[in-house]
């Protein structure tokens, strides 16, 4: 719980001491630049950018068989459908900051948010204010369409930190060895491999944002986006159940004896369990299994031999964007408002987890003991709730910044 408090304080100091990091360094020389929204006339330019900052070589293409003109027609939806802001010197481009428009599941609400992408500068155009001044822009575009989040994966977590970023997600990478893969028997459905047009697997997607906190929903650029550097040996397998309804799906390669799996995405347990037998059908075809898995969703804790590699690692950074810029967070009544709202939030999440520790008879940590007392009658044990509050406390200092959150019982 702490860990929330202070990942969310953060983010809002961090959003309003932006502002203060902007002024500072933007350099008055940036008055030789011109900064406008970019077209599809700019395509050659942005696609030269791209590849130049990101180091993206012929053979790289051709190993995922792209050929350049093809690579640089796939960006042209980009220039279409997101904001793409550039830095000119003269007609030269020099910088570019792209925003795909996408939704966001946070606590069963959808947001609108903006995922940013191809942030590059030429390496003579950098240290100028150039980027930073970008960013500015494409927040106040954001702010206007009623965003609420920027999100983006850092290169540097230092750097937009700076900007008002803060980590909101982290990612498990795992490997397993090919004898470490769950024997799993005994279930009701089957798997299929398909098309990655297959509307069944796009459209188990956008049941798992819906059900998902944290979850973007993929529209048609952001799939293009997905499937950009993947090979054509890249498969997708999707799980029914015995009434012939998807339930998950898998996006996977093998090469050179590693099944590499790029997303694992299930709606129920049984789903799960059966891309895992699905997977341990390769046993014979590969050494290990290498994938990335949702921070809440460990591997190790699923395998009969836990003794598996996972790393943790930062994956997106999240900024918020005021929609309201008469907010004022110093007023006791807005203030209130966030009180309760944490407070509320804070006690549904507890109540949830407790009651996923009752259905399991287990008391880890013991936390259920701090907010329910076990009894037993002749029969059977029984759950009584205690009457304990958990009340959220904001301390606000004279520039309106949060610089404490205490917990009140």
């Amino acid at each position: 719980m702490r860990m929330i408090f202070q990942k969310r304080k953060r983010l809002i100091n961090n959003r309003r001491s932006y502002d203060t990091y902007f002024m500072k360094h933007l350099k008055n020389n940036l008055k030789d630049y011109t900064i406008r929204s970019l077209t599809t006339k700019d395509l050659d330019a942005y696609n030269a950018l791209l590849r130049y900052a990101f180091q993206v070589t012929e053979q790289e293409l051709t190993e995922v068989g792209w050929e350049n003109d093809e690579i640089k027609q796939s960006k042209f939806p980009v220039l279409q459908r997101a904001d793409v802001v550039g830095c000119f010197d003269n007609d030269s481009l020099i910088s570019q900051f792209a925003v795909y428009p996408l939704d966001m599941n946070i606590y069963h609400q959808l947001y609108h948010v903006g995922f940013i992408t191809s942030v590059c500068t030429y390496p003579e155009y950098s240290g100028q204010g150039i980027m930073a001044t970008l960013m500015h822009k494409s927040l106040s575009h954001m702010r206007k369409r009623g965003q609420s989040m920027a999100l983006l994966y850092p290169y540097s977590i230092p750097l937009y930190r700076k900007f008002g970023w803060e980590i909101i997600s982290n990612k498990i990478s795992y490997i397993i060895k090919n004898n470490q893969i769950p024997k799993i028997d005994d279930i009701p459905g089957y798997v299929r491999r398909v098309t990655w047009e297959n509307t069944d697997f796009i459209n188990l997607h956008q049941q798992f944002a819906a059900k998902t906190h944290g979850c973007l929903y993929r529209n048609s650029l952001a799939w293009e986006e997905y499937w950009r550097w993947d090979e054509d040996d890249t498969v997708v397998a999707v799980y029914y159940n015995s009434h012939k309804k998807p339930q998950g799906y898998m996006v996977y390669l093998i090469k050179e004896n590693v099944m590499y799996i790029k997303e694992m995405i299930f709606l129920n347990r049984e789903a799960q369990n059966g891309l895992w037998r699905f997977i341990r059908a390769h046993q014979s075809m590969i050494n290990e299994v290498k994938g990335n898995t949702y921070y809440n969703e460990p591997i190790a804790f699923e395998m009969a031999d836990g003794n598996i590699k996972e790393s943790i690692r930062p994956y997106i950074m999240g900024r918020i964007i005021d929609n309201d810029p008469k907010f004022n967070i110093r007023d006791p009544k807005n203030l209130e408002r966030i009180d309760n709202d944490f407070t509320n939030l804070l006690n549904k999440k507890i109540s949830e987890f407790i009651k996923v520790l009752q259905d399991n008879n287990s008391d880890i940590l013991g936390i259920t003991r701090n907010y329910y007392k076990k009894t037993r009658t002749k029969d059977k044990d029984y759950w009584l709730k205690l009457d304990i509050k958990s009340n959220i406390k904001f301390n606000i200092n004279k520039k309106g910044l949060i610089y404490d959150v205490e917990r009140e019982s």
